[in-house]
């Protein structure tokens, strides 16, 4: 059926439908059939030399909080790499055990035998299969630098996925600089690797050099290379970092394109710029309907991740950041606060807004400063139960135009009780 033209329906009568034209939908993408996510927060994203790695209480609180927003799997740590990373790895992997947790635990360790054999033991011990991220380098300007051969790299991959195997531990293979490597090169490792057992191939952006239209040439080179050799049971990873500020836009393309698995961290924390930031990919594609994840918790989950790892998330960061559905801006707060007027919960909620933010436990915030009108004064006080007489409406609105910023709480309090004590006399 034809769209209506919205311009012959009076006001009175528009449906959520009308008020809002997406031309999102315009030439709908049709959603992935499937998609699950890998959580590097606790691995590649500890890699920073600006984060904290968490104490095991923190990262027992995190993992909760994985399970919580739906993530499917999480890379815990390096085991290999020493006591701590160890013993962390064990404790966690124990937590999602005793828990229950739907969350499956993931290790990481290079393609040598010293790096994978920890992993094996942690799964011995407690009795839990652990995906073993096995990584390697790809690019050429990586062999040149290590000094690498390919027969050597062919052997080490061989035998790290068959110690996986022998042992019956999922096994992905991980071609670091993936966007940088020759196919030629890419071609003989992943063929070594699927002969040996590998159940995926994950594709990485290590520097984030990737665009979406390299992250779709290599996914479609690899799912051709995989029907050609008739794989049909290996998937594929798409593990993106955020150097050039492509990271979440790379990993929706990603799965659009075929990834079966999206990797991220929290907030993008990680190696210099960071990775994908994995709960803006999750409100992304909740937003476009392609999954149904209850994402409550989101807001909490990055809250969290920030205390734990010591990094502070930008006023303006999408959903978490306080700046995120807070205006002082009298424009747009008169319309939130006409909306709310009009006892419509939808409108309110995106006039000013492309994140509805009930949606993820969060409300519309009017502020009073430099830039608002006396709307925001009498909505501000309004919420706190104040009578909003004219004066001192007046006077509010008078001291924050002699100000260059948001005036603080604390600040339109001393107005307030200043106004009422003159208001006694």
């Amino acid at each position: 059926m034809a769209r209506k033209n919205v311009l012959d329906i009076p006001v009175s009568e528009l449906s959520e439908d009308d008020i809002i034209y997406d031309w999102n939908e315009l030439s709908p993408t049709p959603p992935p059939k499937r998609i699950s996510f890998f959580d590097e927060t606790l691995r590649d994203g500890i890699q920073s030399p600006s984060v904290v790695d968490p104490p095991i209480e923190e990262k027992l609180r995190i993992v909760h909080l994985m399970d919580d927003v739906g993530i499917q799997y999480a890379d815990i740590g390096l085991p290999g790499a020493g006591p701590r990373a160890y013993e962390d790895t064990r404790a966690v992997i124990k937590e999602i055990r005793d828990s229950k947790l739907a969350l499956e635990p993931a290790a990481a360790g290079r393609t040598v035998l010293a790096d994978i054999q920890p992993i094996v033991d942690i799964s011995q011990e407690l009795g839990v299969p652990i995906e073993v991220m096995a990584f390697i380098g790809s690019s050429t300007i990586r062999l040149y630098a290590e000094h690498w051969d390919l027969g050597r790299m062919l052997k080490l991959s061989a035998d790290a996925i068959k110690l996986c195997k022998q042992y019956n531990l999922p096994a992905c293979y991980v071609t670091e600089d993936t966007t940088r490597s020759h196919p030629e090169v890419l071609r003989a490792l992943f063929l070594n690797a699927i002969e040996h057992g590998a159940d995926r191939l994950c594709l990485c952006d290590t520097v984030g050099h990737a665009t979406p239209d390299g992250v779709r040439s290599l996914i479609q080179w690899t799912q051709a290379l995989l029907d050609e050799v008739g794989a049909k049971d290996v998937l594929i990873d798409w593990h993106g970092h955020d150097d050039r500020g492509l990271g979440v836009v790379n990993a929706i393309f990603a799965a659009e394109y075929g990834a079966e698995r999206v990797h991220g961290t929290c907030l993008g924390i990680g190696e210099r710029v960071g990775n994908a930031a994995l709960d803006q990919v999750l409100l992304n594609m909740k937003l476009l309907g392609w999954i149904d994840n209850d994402l409550s918790k989101l807001v909490q989950y990055g809250l969290t991740v920030s205390a734990a790892t010591r990094v502070p998330i930008p006023c303006n960061y999408p959903l978490v950041g306080t700046d995120a559905f807070r205006t002082g801006t009298g424009v747009h707060a008169a319309a939130v606060i006409k909306a709310e007027r009009r006892g419509d919960a939808f409108l309110a909620d995106r006039i000013y807004s492309g994140v509805p933010a009930s949606m993820f436990g969060k409300q519309q915030e009017i502020e009073i400063g430099h830039m608002s009108g006396e709307s925001n004064v009498i909505y501000w006080l309004d919420k706190r139960g104040i009578a909003a007489d004219d004066k001192l409406v007046a006077r509010i609105f008078a001291e924050a135009k002699a100000t260059n910023r948001v005036l603080r709480d604390d600040e339109i309090w001393q107005v307030i009780n200043e106004h009422r004590k003159e208001e006694q006399l």
